[in-house]
């Protein structure tokens, strides 16, 4: 059995004050904030960062769990209100839009749909991934959503609605309309 020491006060507070700027940095610049700047902006060292997060990923993924938790808390709510083809476009709605909104998330959308690699494997990804998975099988069962779609796929080519959507306007009033283009296209 693994025992798993608790983190010290300090080491928690310098955590916390890493994710708040993470945050921050995230909001302010993307996902290519830099890191020296979060570490600065939560009173720390780079050594300090790094032992925490030793990746830009790991900090990336930090910052935004709870978001993405709650994307894929939301995919089961939808689940439970609408029709399952229904669900899985309001779903979509709401995933292209939280991506645009949060500068920061369309990183973690496009490394949870890679191919391979050690970035497809992560806490982020695999909620959207089990979400993304239980929609799509309903839709499919339903009848609404052709048999030859994969999660995956859908969640590709929601990170391409989100791209898509940035490059119209950048505010995010074009994703119904993308991703109604999107799902007519994938109607069984």
């Amino acid at each position: 059995m693994t025992h798993v020491r608790p983190m010290r006060a300090d080491a928690r507070r310098n955590y916390e004050r890493l994710l708040k700027a993470a945050a921050e940095a995230f909001a302010e610049h993307g996902e290519g904030a830099s890191l020296d700047d979060i570490a600065k902006r939560a009173g720390v060292g780079s050594g300090t960062l790094y032992r925490h997060f030793p990746t830009r990923q790991a900090l990336l993924e930090a910052a935004y769990v709870d978001r993405i938790e709650a994307l894929a808390v939301r995919a089961g709510e939808l689940g439970e209100e609408l029709a399952p083809g229904e669900a899985l476009v309001e779903w979509l709605n709401e995933l292209c839009v939280g991506t645009i909104q949060v500068r920061g998330m369309k990183a973690l959308l496009g490394s949870a749909v890679t191919d391979g690699g050690a970035a497809a494997v992560t806490v982020c990804g695999t909620h959207l991934k089990d979400a993304a998975v239980r929609l799509v099988e309903a839709a499919q069962g339903e009848g609404t959503l052709r048999g030859d779609v994969e999660a995956v796929d859908v969640l590709r080519l929601a990170h391409g609605v989100a791209t898509a959507a940035e490059l119209a306007k950048g505010d995010g009033s074009a994703i119904r309309r993308y991703v109604a283009f999107l799902t007519e296209g994938l109607r069984a």
